[in-house]
């Protein structure tokens, strides 16, 4: 008679890394607080803005700390914080458009135009700081990925409140949530997508685009066309995917 193997013990995440993670969560949570009140009547928002950044920045956290178990490393990282400053810093821009009665002030739209742009600009240190910290994970990388996805569909929300664009502006934040969509519908798209650079570029080009046709000085003739583009660029590299998770699955399909 076969003895059943022994299923290996998975490593648990050390309790550093939770105390760790809680404890950058709570420094962002902390500057959410501190920037929205110091500056939220020359940003002409209220107190509702504040408790909506609160909210979706929990929701961000909670999220990341379900996720936590399948980080492998003894500490959370450089990265992962940068990462957690930038969730707070998308969670403000989303308070502050979600609850705004009119999208227009000059100092709200800097705001938001700003802060979106740092977080960006953040975006390319976060996994710099994780390959020379040797912290690098499916875990950070994913936290960052489903950070800039919130960051991109937030701005695209913003240019359709301000009159940049036409509702179509949306497509450029929701069609990654809706490939997530079908890739799950779908076994033929649930095949592992390579490391890309055109992924990564694209994905730079749209927040460039939607800081871009959010500032105050864009007239919305010229966001259209830059937004247009960026969608385009969008619509393209979805396609390569799709076309190489089709083909991936066909090659397998052929073989069994």
């Amino acid at each position: 008679m076969t003895l059943p193997e022994r299923a290996i013990p998975q490593p648990r995440t050390p309790p550093l890394v939770y105390a760790q993670a809680l404890g950058s969560m709570l420094v962002g949570a902390a500057a959410i607080v501190l920037v929205l009140r110091t500056f939220g009547t020359d940003l002409d928002v209220g107190r509702k803005a504040l408790s909506v950044s609160l909210v979706i920045y929990v929701g961000i956290s909670i999220l990341a700390l379900v996720k936590l178990p399948t980080y492998p490393h003894s500490r959370f990282g450089p990265a992962n914080i940068v990462t957690t400053l930038r969730a707070a810093a998308t969670a403000m821009i989303g308070g502050i458009i979600l609850t705004a009665e009119q999208v227009t002030g000059a100092s709200m739209l800097w705001f938001v135009t700003g802060s979106a742009a740092a977080a960006l600009a953040l975006d390319g240190l976060d996994g710099y700081l994780a390959r020379r910290s040797g912290t690098s994970s499916r875990f950070g990388a994913r936290f960052d990925m489903e950070v800039d996805a919130l960051l991109i569909l937030l701005l695209a929300t913003a240019a359709l409140l301000l009159g940049k664009a036409g509702v179509w502006v949306l497509l450029i934040g929701l069609m990654r949530y809706g490939f997530l969509a079908a890739r799950m519908a779908s076994s033929r798209l649930s095949g592992e997508l390579p490391e890309s650079m055109r992924r990564k570029v694209v994905c730079v080009v749209q927040g460039v685009a939607l800081c871009i046709a959010t500032a105050p000085i864009v007239n919305p003739l010229v966001a259209q066309v830059v937004l247009a583009m960026a969608l385009l660029s969008l619509v393209y590299s979805f396609a390569v995917d799709i076309a190489y998770l089709l083909m991936q699955a066909d090659g397998d399909r052929r073989v069994a």
